[in-house]
């Protein structure tokens, strides 16, 4: 009987015991939830951080880029504090998606932002067979949590957030808008943030072209996009490695079938590096004056809230005039024809004692070189360390490794040299500005400011100005056909021509010479102009005058504020831009109405919102009259004078290396108005082609005047700057889509003013059976027959 009690308060008490143990264990079980839960709501609260508000929900801060589009819808290139472009969920090929989906969350469309069966097998094999965070939650951390590399409890606590922020996203937006700003928002380093950015710069290609394999690779880097970059040579075979395991997981997912994931996995890795760096790519000069004016624009421009707009956050679209085809042209004739003149001007430079410059002393060319030195970054950066000037200019002896351009074919050459030499070495190289635009619209479609941007910063089409040599000329004859109504068939004599102090405000007396010392006989304008005969454009500008002269280059939106009222201009001592040059000149082809030259057709926000339209800027300059004959007075001069090399068939037996003073086989046999222009010492060439459509400009030299070529051959503007047009106008030509006029130059309904010469004298001496020999000079100062009848019968 006491055994049988015994064992009852036994069964009792081992019951009591368990009863503890079922009430203390769902007790630790319900406080665990608690503290859970508590965690959460505390999280929620913001107690562990801040948490993004609902308008911040709604409103993800983002840094988008500034996307810059050519006329033919190309990107140029971006301004940016993150190369971020967003794309539109619609704009994602399909591929893609799949790819994503099957590799970073099989079951992303099947869970509200936390996958609860990825979480437990993380938990339960403690990552070991993969994480657990869903494409939800890798976008709350992207937008709204940063790394956390302290303990573990605050590493929990950011999961904790993650996984709050990403329901709440869940809520906020679709499963697609979701997928759309998780890669709109990813990082894949080497400046490509985002999946446009990322397609672009690794593959070359807008994402909705992405082939699978391609999509693969993509995909594998948000695994990691350094460690599988496919750039990074060290990596290149974890990259494919891991496109691998992509194509492989979207098999499992059966978007690939077992055949297609096998031939995909067989492909190589093949990418196309393009990247969107601002020392890289097409139109580098022409996207930093744009970034200057983008810059103006936004000082007059606010937002409606008052704010400025930021060109590096706010995500604008800037379409431009440029034609991406037609600045790859011009970039192309540049290299192309100055790779092979540096070489001959290396070649005559061999035995200059003072090389790269000529007709200095050694002591000058050591003062060009010492300011250099000052004006360099590294003596800006020596001095703001607080180095002596002594110890600053020894540096410039110590041999250093260094980068430096050349005419290889990557343009880059890995070498030591000191950073003397090196200033010498840059001073060696012949430079370029070309600027091609379209007269009727001002539309700039192309613009080299330079031969590489990345070493030579300076822009030699706006920012830079050099004299223009007889380029200038067609202004003078412009405003004495203007104002005397003188015939492109007037005749004025070569004789030397003198122009006396006091006259024109000059102090002494002016005398120009012509080239070749040839002052004998009578030439009419247009061969005068077409020969650049110096002492007929001295003639005109004494009779009309420099004020009127001046007064022109104005209107025709050239700066004359530095430009003296003296008769010497009329030969090109002027120093003008090449933009300004070819919007001169567009004038002429445009029947004498200037338009000032656009550079931006159109600026939207990011929600495509028009914030800016252009509105052309015109003004009547010359009649269409005075217009057309300077056209055909600058037609001459590729008919008959320093153009010519435009036609024919130049230097197809020529050796490559001396094409640079033959010109190349051009053929053009279509109207062409240009003028060619050199100055002293050749310093400077020059070259303004126009036909129907288009006004191109060229000028060619070295940054300091005293490099140059020692003889005219070489050193004329018809060597050095025409050939640039010459290659660039045939490969647009080529290019049938551009639409650039071979036809003739627009002559007015009216025109009293005889331009063939030829055909005019001929119809008089029929009329009159014979032209009196003493009236032949007279012949030419009429223009129109009536006028000339007019004065034989009385």
């Amino acid at each position: 009987m006491e055994k049988s009690n015994s064992e009852a308060e036994n069964k009792v008490g081992k019951n009591l015991h368990f009863r503890r143990y079922i009430i203390w264990f769902w007790s630790l079980f319900a406080a665990g939830i608690l503290f859970v839960l508590l965690i959460f709501l505390m999280a929620a609260r913001g107690a562990f951080g801040p948490m993004p508000t609902f308008e911040e929900l709604e409103n993800p801060e983002v840094n988008l880029a500034t996307e810059i589009f050519s006329s033919d819808g190309e990107t140029l290139g971006k301004y940016y504090k993150e190369n971020r472009t967003p794309v539109k969920y619609e704009d994602l090929p399909q591929n893609l998606i799949n790819a994503i989906v099957a590799t970073e969350d099989e079951r992303y469309y099947n869970h509200a932002g936390i996958d609860a069966k990825g979480t437990l097998r993380a938990a339960v094999y403690l990552g070991r067979k993969g994480g657990a965070s869903t494409i939800s939650q890798q976008l709350a951390k992207l937008l709204f949590t940063e790394n956390v590399s302290g303990n573990t409890f605050e590493r929990i606590l950011q999961k904790v957030k993650e996984w709050i922020i990403a329901t709440r996203l869940e809520r906020q937006y679709t499963k697609e808008e979701i997928l759309t700003m998780y890669l709109n928002k990813y990082d894949f380093i080497y400046q490509a943030v985002g999946i446009r950015s990322a397609s672009k710069i690794y593959l070359g290609k807008e994402p909705k072209d992405l082939k699978t394999e391609e999509a693969a690779v993509l995909t594998a880097m948000l695994k990691n996009p350094s460690y599988f970059n496919p750039m990074k040579e060290e990596f290149k075979n974890n990259a494919f490695r891991r496109r691998n395991v992509v194509l492989g997981q979207m098999e499992r997912n059966n978007y690939l079938t077992v055949a297609e994931k096998d031939s995909l996995q067989q492909l190589p890795l093949v990418t196309n590096y393009s990247p969107q760096d601002h020392d890289e790519g097409i139109a580098t000069y022409f996207r930093v004056y744009l970034q200057k004016f983008l810059l103006e624009w936004i000082k007059e421009n606010p937002k409606p809230t008052g704010e400025n707009y930021d060109i590096y956050r706010d995500g604008l679209r800037v379409y431009t005039s440029i034609d991406s085809k037609m600045q790859q042209y011009a970039e192309e004739a540049v290299d192309a024809h100055l790779s092979n003149l540096q070489k001959e001007f290396d070649r005559q430079n061999k035995s200059n004692r003072t090389a790269p410059f000529r007709d200095i002393t050694a002591e000058e060319k050591n003062s060009i070189v010492n300011n250099a030195m000052r004006r360099s970054e590294r003596w800006r950066i020596l001095s703001n360390q607080g180095k002596s000037t002594e110890e600053i200019k020894n540096s410039f002896d110590v041999e250093t490794e260094m980068t430096v351009f050349t005419w290889a074919e990557n343009k880059r050459k890995d070498t030591v040299m000191t950073p003397r030499d090196s200033i010498l070495y840059y001073k060696s190289f012949l430079q370029s500005g070309m600027m091609s635009m379209t007269p009727q619209t001002g539309e700039v479609k192309a613009w080299v400011g330079g031969i590489d941007f990345k070493h030579f910063k300076y822009d030699l089409v706006k920012q830079g100005t050099r004299q223009v040599g007889s380029t200038f000329k067609p202004f003078v004859y412009a405003t004495a056909i203007d104002q005397l109504h003188l015939s492109p068939c007037y005749k004025m004599p070569k004789s030397r021509h003198t122009i006396e102090a006091g006259t024109h405000g000059i102090e002494k007396d002016w005398t120009p010479k012509n080239s070749g010392n040839d002052y004998s006989g009578m030439i009419s304008l247009k061969n005068a102009l077409a020969k650049s005969v110096n002492t007929v454009t001295a003639r005109l500008i004494d009779r009309t005058g420099t004020i009127p002269v001046i007064d022109l280059l104005r209107k025709l939106g050239i700066n004359t504020e530095n430009i003296p009222p003296a008769p010497s201009i009329a030969l090109g001592s002027a120093e003008i831009s090449v933009y300004e040059m070819v919007s001169a000149f567009s004038a002429f082809a445009n029947e004498g109405i200037h338009v000032e030259p656009v550079v931006v057709n159109r600026i939207e926000d990011k929600y495509g919102t028009v914030l800016y339209q252009n509105v052309p800027k015109t003004r009547d300059v010359l009649s269409k009259e005075t217009a057309y004959t300077i056209v055909n007075l600058l037609e001459g001069v590729t008919q008959s004078g320093s153009g010519t090399r435009l036609r024919g068939n130049w230097a197809t037996d020529v050796p490559l290396y001396k094409r640079a003073m033959t010109g190349y086989p051009y053929e053009f046999e279509n109207p062409i108005a240009g003028k060619t222009g050199t100055t002293q010492n050749q310093s400077d060439g020059w070259f303004i082609g126009m036909v129907l459509n288009l006004v191109t400009g060229v000028w060619v030299g070295a940054e300091d005047r005293s490099v140059h070529f020692p003889g005219i051959a070489y050193g004329q503007g018809a060597t050095m700057a025409l050939p640039i047009w010459g290659i660039y106008m045939k490969n647009v030509y080529a290019d049938e889509n551009l639409n650039i006029s071979s036809g003739n130059f627009k002559r007015p309904d009216s025109v009293s003013i005889a331009t063939d010469c030829d055909t005019f004298r001929q119809e008089v001496e029929n009329e009159f059976q014979e032209l009196p020999a003493e009236l032949d000079f007279y012949f030419f100062m009429f223009q129109n027959q009536g006028d000339f009848k007019e004065r034989l019968v009385n």
